[in-house]
């Protein structure tokens, strides 16, 4: 022990024994696969939460929401119909036989008072009338022939009618000189003045029926004179018709042409042959412009003349026109569609029509029946009903809350409720349907 003692230490340093590795590796390994295992579940939870709100997210921007509004709400009856004019000219063709249209406006144009609008050929009247002028100037011709040889035969018969008178005074000169004369002499004189007279009588006769003579050849060639003047003023007023001018200043609209039947309806075009005395076009006063609607039966209780109304038509949808309820038809009348319907027939003034507005576009008219003030509505598409009950589906921040409301008063478009409150966000579509979601 003592020279173990004396010894000098060793030169290298001693080792010391390691711990076991073994123990000290497992639960290394351990508290690894635990951290491994807290950070796996740390990201997939948050990866779950991040899917969550991505699909939320997804569903509030897939799903259409409106505002909820407050302010008036119109109750109203929504009817469709036409645009009429109140008032329009009529134009009509002359009474000319054998028409037929050489030129006209086209349909839809404007036109002022006076201007031509249809011209028909008049050719063949054209040949009439100077047929007509030359049996006129033939007629005249005659007329005078036989008014000069009257004056001719009326002084012939004047101065043989004078020689009578001279003869029958010259006879009675002699039958005065029977006193100074032998009786032979005065009794040839008294015989000469009976001759004398009766000549003079005849004679007059003769006068009298020369004049009656010409006065009936007078007449009565008086008679074809006039006659050929009339057909040749007719003939040229008939000429004067062959173009029609305006009656009134607006919107030329020319019929339909039925002639080839009733599927081959046109308007009239040039070239058509036309009756006398048919209506061919018509001017409507665009001043007066009214929305002639169908009311139904289940509505005509709660219309009444005054009601005030809005106006669109399908052609200028950016357009409404604000009016009021003119006329309504006493009586319900029958349509001709299939099924047959009976309605009512509304008519609504436009106060100031618009210039684009014509007559026969079709449209839409909205009633107002009453105004609720302050009403908070929503759009008809928001509101849903489950076990008879009326609800809408409240958005916020991706999700759809089911609350119960109250219906006010409703109309096409919107519906009058209580139970939410103004701003608020509600669904379009029912989010609970799988088939609306994305």
């Amino acid at each position: 022990m003592s020279a173990a003692v004396g010894q000098s230490p060793p030169s290298h340093p001693i080792e010391l024994p390691a711990p076991p590795r073994r123990r000290l590796g497992a639960r290394g390994r351990r508290i690894r696969f635990w951290l491994l295992t807290l950070l796996f579940l740390a990201a997939l939870g948050a990866a779950s939460a991040r899917v969550y709100r991505w699909r939320q997210a997804q569903t509030a921007v897939d799903l259409p929401v409106a505002p909820v509004r407050q302010g008036e709400f119109l109750v109203i009856i929504r009817c469709r119909g036409e645009l009429k004019s109140e008032r329009s000219v009529m134009v009509y063709t002359p009474l000319v036989p054998n028409l037929r249209i050489s030129w006209m406006v086209a349909s839809g144009d404007i036109v002022q008072a006076g201007d031509p609008i249809i011209r028909f050929d008049s050719s063949s009247a054209e040949q009439d009338l100077m047929q007509k002028e030359a049996a006129l100037k033939q007629a005249q011709a005659t007329l005078d022939q036989a008014v000069a040889q009257a004056k001719i035969t009326a002084e012939e018969d004047s101065s043989n009618l004078d020689d009578a008178k001279f003869t029958v005074e010259r006879a009675r000169l002699e039958v005065s000189k029977q006193e100074i004369v032998s009786r032979i002499q005065g009794d040839e004189s008294r015989v000469d003045l009976g001759v004398a007279e009766q000549k003079l009588k005849v004679q007059e006769a003769t006068v009298a029926l020369h004049a009656a003579a010409s006065r009936s050849g007078t007449a009565s060639l008086t008679r074809q004179r006039d006659q050929a003047e009339a057909d040749v003023k007719v003939t040229k007023e008939r000429i004067a018709q062959m173009e029609i001018k305006s009656p009134h200043a607006g919107m030329l609209v020319f019929f339909l042409n039925y002639s080839q039947g009733g599927t081959n309806a046109r308007p009239f075009k040039v070239g058509d042959n036309v009756f006398a005395g048919m209506g061919l076009a018509e001017i409507p006063d665009l001043a007066t412009l009214e929305m002639d609607a169908k009311v139904e039966e289940i509505d005509r209780g709660r219309v009444a003349v005054g009601n005030d109304v809005r106006i669109r038509v399908d052609a200028l949808p950016e357009l409404t026109v604000a009016g009021k309820i003119s006329q309504i038809s006493p009586l319900a009348e029958l349509s001709y569609e299939f099924p047959p319907t009976r309605s009512f027939r509304g008519y609504a003034r436009l106060p100031h029509p618009d210039d684009r507005l014509r007559p026969g576009m079709n449209g839409g008219m909205d009633i107002i029946i009453n105004r609720i003030p302050d009403a908070i509505s929503v759009p008809s598409k928001a509101l849903f009903t489950r076990d008879g009950k009326p609800f809408v589906y409240l958005a916020r921040d991706g999700h759809y809350r089911p609350v119960e409301v109250s219906v006010v008063a409703r109309n096409p478009d919107e519906v009058a409720i209580t139970g939410v409150s103004k701003g608020a966000l509600v669904a379009l579509v029912d989010p609970e349907k799988k088939d609306q979601k994305k």
